[in-house]
């Protein structure tokens, strides 16, 4: 079966990748699974969160994003990312000035956030295009002082913080510029390009967890929020239902995804947080993220029967929940604007 750009289908992971894992380890806590951020591996009585992912559809900004979404991975955790590995992959014709832009970029992002860059690998790569930056981060908290994608409860509100599809509107902005600018207002675009600030959602993960009422959280990159609500659901072996018409989504993202003819809701999201909460507590959590000036929407709920994963469209219409099979940034990045 020839796979379509973007992640590995789930299918594969559980019959090739999940089959072929090492030796067991009693360290491990959690280890590769569908629909969790990261790995836990208990060390005395600390616990550490592990993460990795790679930065490939970007080519503007791609160090600065290597860092960002990987601390993300590990702020869904609720734990605060501080160590940094980097893997450089570069094209044949790189100079100089290309690696020291990555690097740069990846200083900067690590100081904002407070981490340390501790190592990593970097080379020149026979048959890439463009750069390649693989991440891997590492958390520390005390033992099992965190939350898992898979923890979310029946009857859980599932909160969504800012707007779905910001990293896909950031990288879309700047590396179709010149697609865009000819068709759509400079300051739209302008604008969507800033969406990068966006990026982070460690202030999210961080202010959710420290409110409390917080059973699960995950960040939903590729595949879009409604990858991200599948993964969840599929991670906590339950059912859920969204409303379409409760997630927000930026003017700019809609306007570039109708440019593009994508869905928004399947354009890589990292920036927003899924969160899954004590319905007590969803309310709480919701307003605490808005006084931290950080846009959160309730967008549904978690029920107990997993085969129940449905949508409620804008037009009324209750619809199963779609299984993303490649991110709607990969199906922009293979068009041209009409």
């Amino acid at each position: 079966m020839r796979l379509l750009p973007g992640k590995v289908p789930i299918d594969i992971l559980n019959e090739v990748i999940f089959k072929n894992l090492g030796v067991r380890r009693e360290e491990v806590v959690l280890g590769p699974s569908a629909g969790f951020d990261g790995a836990v591996i208990d060390a005395g009585n600390k616990s550490l969160i592990v993460s990795m992912d790679p930065i490939t559809g970007a080519i503007e900004r791609i160090g600065w994003l290597a860092v960002n979404v990987n601390a993300n991975d590990i702020a869904t955790f609720g734990v605060e990312p501080t160590l940094f590995f980097s893997c450089i992959l570069l094209p044949e014709n790189a100079d100089e000035r290309i690696v020291e832009t990555i690097c740069v970029q990846m200083d900067r992002a690590a100081r904002d956030l407070n981490m340390a860059i501790v190592g990593g690998h970097s080379e020149v790569t026979p048959g890439l295009t463009n750069p390649i930056v693989v991440g891997c981060t590492i958390g520390i908290t005390e033992k099992g002082n965190y939350v898992t994608a898979g923890g979310a409860s029946p009857g859980d509100k599932l909160i969504l913080t800012k707007s779905a599809g910001i990293e896909g509107t950031a990288i879309l902005a700047s590396d179709r510029e010149e697609q865009i600018k000819k068709v759509l207002d400079p300051k739209i675009l302008q604008n969507a390009k800033e969406f990068y600030y966006q990026i982070s959602v460690v202030r999210d993960a961080i202010t959710a967890f420290k409110t409390g009422g917080v059973d699960a959280m995950h960040d939903p990159t590729e595949g879009g929020v409604i990858g991200g609500v599948y993964e969840m659901a599929e991670a906590s072996k339950l059912g859920v239902k969204i409303f379409e018409e409760k997630i927000p989504v930026q003017h700019e993202t809609a306007k570039i995804s109708e440019l593009f003819r994508v869905d928004p809701l399947q354009l890589i999201s990292s920036g927003a947080l899924l969160i899954s909460a004590k319905p007590e507590l969803a309310g709480k959590i919701a307003e605490r993220l808005e006084q931290e000036g950080i846009h959160a929407s309730i967008i549904g709920e978690f029920l107990e029967d997993p085969e129940s994963r449905t949508i409620a469209t804008k037009s009324g219409k209750i619809q199963t929940l779609p299984k993303p099979s490649s991110d709607h940034l990969w199906l922009a990045l293979m068009r041209a604007i009409e």
